[in-house]
């Protein structure tokens, strides 16, 4: 995989926390921010893809039924 370098500012507590769980799980700094950014930037595609996809069912009038609403109460009010 190609790589590049990414220099950022972060506060003085959080560049601490991320050299204490390097060392507890001996992955480098490096390694552990990107596997960080990696899964916030998967998680926000997600919630872009899904909220993008609420959009165009809204708009197309696709809208639960009152009867689904209800069942779907009921399974899970007990």
């Amino acid at each position: 995989m190609e790589t590049t370098t990414l220099t950022m500012r972060v506060p003085v507590k959080l560049k601490e926390q991320l050299e204490k769980l390097a060392d507890a799980t001996h992955r480098s700094k490096s390694y552990l921010a990107g596997e960080a950014i990696r899964q916030y930037l998967d998680i926000e595609a997600w919630q872009i893809a899904e909220i993008q996809l609420a959009i165009e069912e809204a708009d197309a009038n696709d809208f639960a039924t009152i009867e689904e609403v209800d069942a779907t109460v009921k399974k899970y009010a007990g």
